[in-house]
């Protein structure tokens, strides 16, 4: 069965490190989630279409103001502990690779001509790192909003800070924390499905315009199931930059044809068949892998939205549809994109071997990482038995498999404790009270426009 990642059992860990470590408790927890993209990888730098979900599964910070300007923190995932100067930040050279996060966002913020205080902070997590589930995000997002929320000093769950910050900047300023401090030229999806998540719903989103739909999932019986391979993805970073190189390539030789295009995303199918053999073959692959991708995502869209309003029978045959564009969405990442891998390749086919299986396919940038698959609910013992021994029995690698929730975007939470000076009794033990009435979404736009 799903356990629900409940406030108290997200920020209990890190509460409790953090008074350990520094003396009292923390002023509040910045809590961001990690994400699982249904459908439309590798489509977000390319100005096209992506479907993601938050699920419950988070990076959290638990932090208070410090008086001078030195950023103190504790990785306790990672066991590792880093101090930085806010006046004189340091080169990413000399720093740890997770601390360039919090250099970043901190730094950027600066830039932006935002006050950014001094901060001491504990950051743990249950986003698996290196899984292709987001944690780089996850991270970035919770240290803005732990950086946003500590600057100004009257700062208080009676009074939380107006910011003066809208979600797309946010998302913005944390997908640049990527380019520049971790060397990623990652697209705008991970950090804005980290902030805009909404429970049992997944976020269309047109990452040119940012124009968002959230769109009801009504799983009903269906799970879902995300795979982890254990596989290090030693060569994403690199081979995803390669990828968009390759993908702008195309752009530009294709101008020639298409004049008024600026990006993949404005090329119909039709259109690149005509041209694509002016393309050279690994180009041209990259290219239909994109364009054919970005009408799977709107395909997939448009029959999650039939759900609503049409019989059960054909409410079913929705869903099968939407299971098999996630199907082909892998085949074309394996094929044409080229960034999946044995063990992704052999977890998807286990997965779809399964009577109760919707879909399966690899999600994130790839060369290992994870899995996602609509598991119903008949299903799913079958299911961990069959992918956890076959896996094994293949590779000698033991895979570890999560059942999601579908959860709500990044969170600030206040620390009873901390304000009043008192503990509070909870479940008959002492443990930090966290108030979820006195909590900020940070999020000053909440409009929604429709995407196209």
């Amino acid at each position: 069965m799903i356990t629900t990642n409940t406030v108290e059992n997200r920020v209990s860990l890190a509460t409790q490190k953090f008074k350990e470590i520094f003396g009292s408790p923390p002023t509040f927890t910045a809590s961001a989630p990690g994400r699982v993209n249904l459908i439309g990888e590798h489509t977000d730098y390319n100005d096209g279409y992506v479907f993601p979900v938050a699920i419950d599964k988070y990076l959290n910070l638990s932090a208070r103001q410090r008086s001078d300007r030195s950023v103190v923190l504790h990785a306790l995932d990672v066991n590792d502990s880093y101090k930085f100067d806010l006046d004189k930040p340091p080169s990413i050279e000399q720093a740890p690779a997770w601390s360039h996060y919090l250099i970043g966002v901190a730094s950027l913020l600066q830039a932006s001509g935002r006050k950014v205080s001094g901060i001491e902070a504990v950051i743990t997590g249950d986003v698996p790192i290196g899984a292709g589930l987001s944690s780089s995000a996850a991270l970035s997002v919770s240290a803005a909003l732990t950086f946003l929320t500590t600057s100004p000093e009257d700062s208080s769950p009676e009074n939380p800070p107006k910011l003066e910050i809208d979600n797309k900047e946010l998302a913005a300023l944390c997908q640049q924390v990527e380019h520049e401090f971790a060397g990623v030229k990652c697209g705008i999806m991970d950090q804005t499905i980290s902030l805009l998540g909404r429970e049992d719903q997944a976020l269309f989103l047109d990452c040119r315009s940012l124009e968002h739909e959230h769109v009801p999932l009504n799983l009903g019986a269906h799970y879902i199931a995300i795979c982890n391979t254990k596989v290090k993805r030693e060569l994403a970073a690199s081979e995803y930059n390669k990828r968009r190189a390759e993908c702008e390539r195309g752009v530009d030789i294709l101008k020639q044809w298409l004049p008024d295009i600026s990006s993949l995303r404005d090329i119909l199918l039709t259109d690149f068949k005509k041209y694509e053999d002016e393309l050279p073959a690994l180009t041209q692959k990259r290219c239909r892998y994109v364009i054919e991708e970005n009408t799977r995502v709107l395909d997939a869209v448009s029959a999650l939205k039939m759900r609503h309003t049409q019989t059960a029978k054909k409410t079913d045959e929705s869903f099968i549809q939407f299971g098999r564009l996630m199907n082909a969405s892998h085949n074309g990442l394996r094929d044409d994109y080229e960034v999946s891998c044995a063990e992704l390749d052999l977890l998807t086919d286990l997965a779809r071997s399964i009577e109760g299986v919707i879909g399966s396919r690899m999600t994130g940038a790839g060369f290992g990482g994870c899995t996602v698959s609509i598991v119903h609910e008949d299903a799913l013992e079958t299911f961990r038995t069959r992918v956890m021994t076959e896996y094994c029995k293949q590779t000698g690698i033991e895979p570890e498999i999560y059942l999601c929730n579908v959860s709500g975007g990044a969170q600030v939470f206040w620390n009873k404790e901390a304000i009043s000076g008192q503990q509070s009794a909870v479940s008959g033990q002492q443990r930090e009270g966290y108030d979820e009435s006195s909590t900020s979404s940070l999020m000053a736009d909440s409009r929604e426009p429709t995407a196209n």
